[in-house]
């Protein structure tokens, strides 16, 4: 018994110590794992420290700045550069948008050095249970450093970093410092950098216009810009935004009735075609696009970085008024020519997703073109059309006066080009009555405007669509300028003995081929008819091309081609023929405005200019421009007399020949101007101008085709001028030139006191036959008998 009493203890013994052993080991495994863990830690933070950055990225800050554009009222028109970003000092940035990012990154940012423990521990323990890393610690310290100096990998080593990257900035800088840097620098999507140029894409606002809920919004973004872009995922945004206004309730950030009202507010989001400073069918883009391309040719590699700040001549009024009035016209000419079918035809699945999902893929690849929204036919009758925009809202159906516009197109009888059927890809516009179908507008137009003391732009609009077309076709398209050139032949003619009571006949003749530069040449007049002799202020107001003719032949091509270059224009693109006389040269409307800048402000040359000044973003001005002035005897081109005379006979124009829709429209006495039409009505042009604004407005097809029967510069060019001096006219009270020296009034009639009638030259081509008729035919036949 006590052996076998022995032996029992002996074995309870040894499983005691074998209990104990296990325990022992067990705790051991952990203890060792922590101690190595902490070993290795220990090494890769001392190794780590020692490969740090340098902070000077932080302690000298320059950020990229893009270039910003500015009309000369100071409203921002465009912005170049691939980082959208707005410096602010913390001390501007409004306590709502700092507490809607601390309550979304680091509501503890003031308490702690840099790390946060009890972010680390929640983290810790989240990242345990999900057995890997799910879940990051970044204080917003440590988001900075990241964003500075680190990839966005997710590992223990590029954390340590990170976290000691976090304790040397907190050394180093202050934390409003610190929270300034991070306010300026975060990637918020949209190409925006920074908390002020957030706001200006999203919700085209300053960040002091900024409400709760639009702020929560923006703090939502740094934790992922693209899964968070309320244009992209408003759903998924929208929650993001709910729990950072929570958290700043939690917070104290806001009180309970803040919290409330900032849930209810509903947000307005500046449109992604619309929004944002640097919007292609915004104010001014072709202006922004043209202040880029010389600011670009003058600064090169920094144009994009330095924050320059480029101010150019335009005036937000006066562009307004032109880009609606260019609109407009362009519009009604695209109505009055009728519907010309759907875009193109889209094929609809049987089932309804694929219908679905075929609309919307050609209503995106369509895309939105100003007011003109894209949309796909899914039923069609005589009088109804039912359209679907593909972006999960209901169908529309159009009736009645919606569909005035496509009538011929309905139907089983309309031409199978034109059908509006199932499948239809077409353009609808909504107005206060309902949606109505429309048309992207084919035709193109140009518009400026020029003060014609300087030749500052006030206004421009390069086209119809910038989106579609950047081409400027105010400075870029060359076209023929028809009769709206006939000024400059007839300022020559006065100073080779031409006066404005000279008779010239209104009658048909052939020219030889030598002198067109073609082939044997028969011209006659827009409306066909040959009135006989008449004065030369009249055959300018009616626009009487044969006037032109005979008066370009008796003062020679060779002069006139030269004589116009004092105007600006390139003589190798007006060669020396008699089709000069109706304009078969090739100009621009940038020159044409300079052109006739020359006419209304006393005979001085002044070339059109658009950018002001460029300026550092401190204000510093690195470059102003330096315009020719009127009134500078070395800028004078022309006679003051010529330019009083001609001033006189294109006021004629205005008051009884082609553009008199001027004069009853704006109902003023000092306006001047010339209509133009080319050959077969390919381009039409009005170019005129009061005291102190020249403008000039021109309609075409960027590939030359006929624009219709009976269409002229005073149908279609002359409205646009109208409806924008209707704007730039409003505060401007009349002017009437003061006669200079050296000249006489007879009559009516002024002339240079040296030629005079009797003096100067009498008739030209009566020889070749001809009726005297029209208003001045007493006048003619008391000069001829």
């Amino acid at each position: 018994m006590p052996l076998m009493r022995s032996a029992r203890n002996t074995a309870r013994t040894q499983r005691g110590f074998s209990v104990a052993r296990l325990l022992a080991v067990l705790v051991a495994i952990p203890i060792t794992a922590l101690i190595s863990g902490a070993l290795l830690a220990a090494l890769a933070v001392l190794l780590t420290n020692d490969r740090l950055p340098q902070l000077d990225a932080l302690l000298d800050y320059r950020p990229q700045i893009p270039m910003r554009v500015y009309s000369a009222d100071g409203k921002l028109i465009g912005e170049f550069g691939e980082e959208r970003r707005t410096f602010v000092r913390i001390e501007d940035v409004p306590a709502v948008m700092k507490n809607a990012v601390l309550a979304a990154e680091d509501a503890r940012f003031f308490e702690h050095g840099g790390v946060d423990p009890v972010g680390v521990a929640r983290a810790l323990l989240a990242n345990l249970s999900a057995g890997g890393i799910t879940q990051g610690s970044s204080t917003l310290t440590m988001q900075l450093a990241r964003e500075f100096f680190l990839s966005p990998e997710r590992t223990y080593t590029r954390k340590i970093t990170e976290a000691l990257l976090a304790l040397r900035i907190e050394d180093t800088l202050t934390k409003n410092e610190i929270l300034e840097l991070y306010l300026n620098q975060i990637f918020l999507g949209k190409r925006a950098y920074g908390f002020a140029a957030a706001a200006r894409t999203y919700f085209d606002k300053t960040l002091d216009e900024l409400n709760p809920a639009e702020a929560a919004m923006l703090a939502g973004l740094p934790k992922a810009p693209s899964r968070y872009n309320p244009f992209v995922n408003p759903q998924r945004a929208t929650e993001r935004q709910r729990y950072i206004l929570r958290r700043m309730r939690e917070n104290n950030f806001l009180t309970e009735e803040q919290y409330r009202d900032a849930l209810d507010t509903p947000l307005k989001y500046a449109t992604e075609r619309s929004g944002g400073p640097d919007d292609d069918n915004g104010l001014a883009p072709y202006v922004a696009e043209l202040a880029r391309q010389l600011t670009q040719a003058m600064f090169e590699g920094d144009a994009y970085t330095a924050g320059l700040r480029v101010y150019t001549t335009i005036d937000t009024r006066d562009q307004m008024a032109a880009r609606e009035a260019l609109r407009k016209g362009v519009i009604d000419y695209d109505t009055k020519h009728g519907y010309r079918g759907p875009e193109s035809y889209v094929r609809l699945p049987a089932d309804p997703e694929g219908t679905r999902a075929a609309i919307e893929a050609a209503v995106e690849e369509a895309g939105r073109i100003n007011e003109f929204h894209p949309a796909v036919v899914t039923a069609a009758s005589e009088k109804s059309v039912t359209v679907s925009r593909g972006d999960g809202s209901p169908p529309i159906e159009i009736t009645g006066k919606g569909l005035a516009f496509v009538k011929r197109a309905l139907g089983a009888k309309a031409p199978a080009a034109t059908r509006l059927q199932p499948g239809a890809l077409v353009r609808i516009v909504e107005e206060r009555d309902g949606w109505r179908i429309s048309q992207l507008p084919q035709v193109q137009a140009a518009f400026v405007a020029v003060n014609t003391a300087d030749g500052s732009v006030r206004a421009l609009v390069g086209g119809y669509d910038f989106e579609r077309n950047k081409f400027n076709r105010v400075t870029q398209a060359w076209r023929q300028p028809g009769s709206s050139f006939k000024p400059f032949i007839y300022s020559a003619a006065l100073e080779k003995g031409f006066m404005v009571s000279t008779i010239v006949n209104d009658a048909p003749f052939s020219i030889d081929p030598a002198l067109t530069g073609g082939d044997l040449w028969e011209p006659k007049n827009y409306d066909g008819k040959f009135e006989g002799p008449m004065t030369m202020a009249e055959g300018l107001a009616r626009s009487k091309n044969m006037v032109s003719i005979r008066i370009l032949q008796q003062i020679g091509p060779d002069y006139a081609q030269d004589y116009v270059s004092r105007f600006g224009f390139e003589a190798t693109r007006h060669p020396a023929y008699l089709t000069m006389a109706l304009g078969a040269g090739a100009v621009t409307p940038w020159q044409m405005a300079g052109g006739f800048s020359t006419f209304a402000n006393g005979g001085y040359r002044v070339e059109p200019y658009i950018v002001s000044k460029i300026t550092n973003s401190a204000g510093e001005v690195l470059a102003a421009a330096r315009p020719r002035q009127a009134g500078d005897p070395h800028n004078r081109t022309i006679d003051p007399r010529n330019a009083f005379i001609m001033d006189s006979m294109l006021r004629d124009v205005v008051r009884y020949g082609t553009a008199t829709r001027a004069r009853t429209a704006l109902k003023r006495n000092d306006l001047a101007g010339k209509t133009g039409t080319t050959n077969d009505s390919h381009d039409a042009w009005f170019a005129g101008y009061q005291h102190d604004i020249a403008a000039v407005a021109w309609v075409g097809f960027d590939q030359p085709r006929k624009l219709g029967n009976r269409e002229t510069g005073g149908g279609l060019a002359l409205p646009i001028w109208v409806d924008y001096m209707r704007t730039a006219l409003t505060d401007k009270p009349q002017v009437d030139p003061e006669p200079p020296g050296g000249i006489v009034q007879i009559g009516a009639d002024w002339y240079y006191s040296e030629t005079r009638p009797g003096q100067g030259i009498a008739t030209v081509g009566l020889m070749e036959g001809g009726v005297a008729s029209g208003e001045n035919a007493d006048q003619i036949r008391d000069q001829l008998f």
